[in-house]
């Protein structure tokens, strides 16, 4: 049953792994044996981590990508296979997050958050797909949705849009692409505790918020490892074009 769960074959590309959940997935799968291609705009904040997942013996490259500029990627995902082979495994996890009311979102704020989440997201799992199509060995694919790709909540408007966007995406690709062997899934985190909000917690905001999920406690970055290891791992071969929802319950509310 173990083997069902094991990535150690696999080489997976993370986007987005300097900071917050990216870092946490690209750590939780390479301590599962995988060797995980760390990817971010800016490689040198993500030295420390490669040398942090080398140190507890497992393996680790950097390169550096921005999602929203196609010969950036593609120059990334060389490097990448150069290093450990071909990828068979994406973790489409670069974004980005706005908080503000619809009428004061202007189009340099749409602009930005259309780029990373959903052009960046697209761009990034086309090219890994068009490469694993050439290979003739299928793939895997998982990107990373929010509840907000089903709900929504105030001063959050063009966030959830490009977050429902990338649900869509999750199912069209999986549609298009399941004859060629390649899954597409996602994951759709609820409300995590991280450094970045983690005083919001304290406020009357946050408490009320906490009221809401019927766990009564925001996520943990550890709560999301055992479905980002599933979808990863064998043993969600059959799945294609679904979403895991961690959040606690706060879906049911």
């Amino acid at each position: 049953m173990s083997d069902l769960f094991d990535v150690s074959s696999e080489v997976i590309l993370v986007t987005g792994a300097s900071q917050g959940l990216g870092r946490r997935f690209a750590t939780t799968l390479a301590g599962q044996g995988a060797a995980v291609i760390l990817a971010a705009r800016q490689a040198g904040k993500l030295e420390d981590l490669a040398k942090e997942i080398k140190a507890a013996g497992g393996r680790a490259s950097v390169v550096s990508m921005d999602v929203t500029d196609l010969a950036s990627i593609t120059k990334a995902i060389d490097q990448a296979e150069t290093a450990f082979g071909p990828i068979s495994v994406l973790v489409n996890n670069a974004g980005v997050t706005l908080q503000k009311v619809a009428l004061d979102t202007h189009a340099t704020d749409l602009d930005f958050l259309l780029n990373t989440n959903l052009k960046g997201a697209y761009l990034t799992a086309t090219e890994v797909a068009r490469r694993m199509i050439a290979r003739n060995r299928g793939g895997n694919i998982i990107n990373i949705a929010s509840i907000m790709s089903f709900s929504v909540v105030g001063q959050l408007s063009a966030y959830s849009a490009t977050k429902s966007a990338v649900m869509s995406l999750t199912k069209s690709f999986a549609l298009e692409w399941a004859s060629k062997n390649i899954r597409v899934n996602a994951v759709a985190p609820g409300y995590i505790h991280t450094d970045m909000n983690e005083e919001f917690w304290k406020t009357p905001g946050g408490e009320r918020l906490l009221k809401r999920i019927p766990q009564r406690r925001p996520g943990q970055p550890a709560d999301l490892d055992g479905a980002m290891v599933f979808l990863a791992s064998p043993a969600s071969r059959y799945m294609t074009g679904t979403v895991i929802t961690v959040d606690g319950g706060f879906m049911l509310t």
